[in-house]
C-alpha cells in the first residue's frame, strides 16, 4: 500500500494520559516509538517536542468526548492534524489497550485510511458558544 506520510504519530487521548506511537517508515523496516504522557499543559508542550524532535508533520486522535481539545490547542500550529471518527477506527476488533489503539491508528494514517471528523477547520469549534444569532467568541 502506498505510503502518503512517512513520520507520523497516533494519539489515544484519555482524561489523564495520551498514549502515543510514532511511525517512522524507512526502506526496510518501519521504526516504532511508543511513549506515554499526562495531559497537563506541560504534559502537551514534552509531547509537541518530542514528536518534533523526531521530524514528525502529521498526528491522528480520536475523537471521544472533549478531551482532544487541548492536545489540538497545543499541537495544532505545528502539526497536519486529524480528528479520527472514534467509530471508524474501532470497526477492527480485538484492540484492548491504550498502547495498541495509539499503535492501529498510527498503521492507518501514512496510507491516508482516517478521515478528519469536523473536516480541516476546528479553531470554530474551541472557545465560542452558540446562540440564536450564530456564533459569539468567548469574552
Amino acid at each position: 500500500m502506498e505510503v502518503l506520510y512517512e513520520r507520523c504519530c497516533g494519539l489515544d487521548v484519555h482524561k489523564s494520559s495520551i498514549a502515543a506511537c510514532i511511525l517512522l517508515e524507512q526502506k526496510h523496516k518501519p521504526q516504532k516509538h511508543v511513549r506515554r504522557f499526562g495531559c497537563t499543559t506541560r504534559d502537551l508542550r514534552e509531547l509537541a517536542e518530542w514528536l518534533r524532535s523526531l521530524d514528525v508533520r502529521h498526528v491522528a486522535m480520536e475523537s471521544t468526548g472533549v478531551y482532544w481539545k487541548p492536545v489540538w490547542n497545543v499541537l495544532e500550529e505545528h502539526f497536519h492534524l486529524v480528528l479520527a471518527n472514534a467509530q471508524h477506527i474501532k470497526a477492527v476488533l480485538g484492540r484492548k489497550t491504550d498502547i495498541m489503539d495509539c499503535q492501529w491508528i498510527v498503521e492507518l494514517l501514512p496510507h491516508g485510511l482516517l478521515r478528519g471528523s469536523y473536516g480541516r477547520r476546528i479553531a470554530p469549534l474551541r472557545g465560542e458558544h452558540s446562540y440564536p444569532g450564530g456564533w459569539m467568541p468567548d469574552l
